[in-house]
């Protein structure tokens, strides 16, 4: 079994980086907000941070958990959300506006109501 207050450390750690996300991404309407001002394009920079910070606490829970926790929650791509990291981290030259947009408005969203969700079910 894993180290319950160790996953729940995780977790929270997962939940305030998607709400930054989500703080930052309220001012951005299109994805060439990000590209079109040096305020959008630091904007982007401060989100892909954070989806790096959600990235890797999520390979550290995947560690930690013996890869036994995420899949009882299937309705996030855990997979995808772990490789984003990879991807910026590796790659940040090659990121598109519309990718970040688009994980920003669709994929962060339901990652923050699971993660949410992890954190009660642990706590009961």
């Amino acid at each position: 079994m894993h180290n319950k207050d160790l996953v729940l450390e995780v977790l929270h750690q997962i939940e305030e980086a998607a709400q930054k996300v989500i703080h930052r991404f309220q001012v951005i309407g299109l994805p060439a907000d990000f590209t079109d001002t040096p305020a959008g394009v630091e904007k982007m920079d401060a989100i892909c941070m954070m989806l790096i910070v959600i990235g890797e606490s999520l390979k550290n829970l995947d560690k930690i958990t013996g890869q036994q926790f995420l899949i009882k929650y299937p309705d996030v791509d855990w997979k995808n959300a772990k490789g984003m990291r990879d991807i910026i981290t590796h790659h940040y030259a090659d990121i598109h506006a519309e990718t970040i947009y688009y994980t920003c408005e669709r994929k962060i969203p339901l990652l923050l109501d699971t993660v949410q969700k992890m954190i009660r079910d642990l706590q009961i």
